[in-house]
């Protein structure tokens, strides 16, 4: 990204300056709402609740509320040790922190790279960029992708590795407490999500000195089944059912699971994929780690057949985790949402 890359958004902070670039401002009409309540009551579960005979049934319940109604719970007594949380979290910085050049090695455009370095979300295509430097990097099973990883600092693959295998691990407990409340079986495409893709895309969100007028990410929702996301400070911003945007808040030691368009699918529209965006703070540099969990590469996910029947037809065309990449690497998804073009009765 001549002129807009991430060299020139290091220098622009750097430099101290009082305004945002101009390719940074975004239209009035996307920009976050200055006057949003601070937060929201939103779902929280406790996960080793679900090893009590008879509370499980109550947590599925809470689940499912949660999954239809918004898409979004947070999770405590996940099992993931807060150090394992923390030293990923500080893996994290330590790379954004490096300089440009060593960065930038790992810097593509492409879309299907198992390994990816950049700025903004799509900044080869993006006519307005966004607050923000990534780096992706698939990570399941690991023993095959780990070597591709980072190298600097020395500590980044020991550190995200081991919160990349907890994270993998939960998943696999969330995803069967996800299907037993669609009311499939908890071992419902076990061996595929047992095989799926697993991607950590790691961000960096600066302070920034005009934080009203642009975003670190515009509103989306994830290709995925699941994602689950740790954050080193609030940010998020969900959109619920009345398309009305509410704060996430911080709470020290959970996780936020949202559901992603291959759940959308996969429940034939029982559960929506979560829509969200990401604001930025004047003050603050904001950390987070999503781990995005799909089926397999190619693998294609239909609705189940068990939520589909006269009375509710599926509702979507089956599709795969290439076939959203194909798409992001075509199209404009600030225009089109990819799941829109699943649906089979607008």
């Amino acid at each position: 990204m001549e002129g807009k890359g991430e060299n020139s958004q290091a220098s622009f902070i750097k430099s101290g300056a009082a305004n945002v670039p101009e390719y940074y401002i975004l239209p009035p009409w996307d920009r976050p709402n200055p006057g949003l309540s601070p937060s929201m009551t939103l779902p929280i579960v406790d996960l080793s609740l679900l090893h009590h005979p008879s509370l499980r049934s109550h947590v599925i319940n809470e689940i499912r509320t949660a999954c239809s109604s918004i898409g979004f719970f947070q999770v405590i007594n996940h099992g993931i040790p807060l150090p394992v949380m923390k030293d990923a979290l500080d893996a994290a910085m330590d790379f954004f922190d490096l300089p440009f050049e060593e960065k930038k090695l790992l810097m593509s455009d492409n879309v299907h790279a198992p390994v990816r370095y950049g700025t903004s979300l799509n900044h080869g295509k993006d006519k307005v960029h966004f607050w923000r430097d990534f780096v992706k990097h698939y990570s399941h099973p690991i023993s095959e992708w780990i070597h591709l990883w980072p190298a600097n600092p020395p500590s980044y693959r020991e550190k995200m590795g081991n919160y990349a295998t907890a994270v993998q691990n939960l998943q696999k407990q969330l995803m069967e407490a996800v299907l037993e409340s669609l009311g499939l079986k908890p071992n419902y495409l076990q061996d595929e999500i047992e095989e799926g893709s697993q991607v950590m895309a790691i961000n960096c969100y600066p302070a920034c000195p005009e934080p009203e007028l642009t975003l670190g990410m515009p509103p989306h929702s994830d290709y995925g089944s699941l994602t689950i996301l740790l954050q080193s400070c609030a940010g998020l911003q969900l959109m619920d059912c009345n398309e009305n945007w509410f704060a996430v808040p911080m709470m020290e030691g959970a996780l936020m699971v949202q559901t992603g368009d291959q759940m959308e699918v996969m429940s034939n529209g029982k559960y929506k994929s979560v829509v969200h965006q990401v604001t930025v703070s004047p003050e603050k540099k904001r950390f987070s780690i999503a781990s995005l969990h799909s089926l397999a590469l190619n693998r294609k996910i239909m609705p189940a057949p068990e939520l589909v029947d006269e009375e509710h037809p599926a509702n979507y065309r089956e599709f795969s985790f290439k076939d959203f990449l194909d798409f992001i690497s075509k199209n404009d998804i600030l225009q089109e949402r990819f799941i829109n073009t699943l649906k089979k009765n607008q």
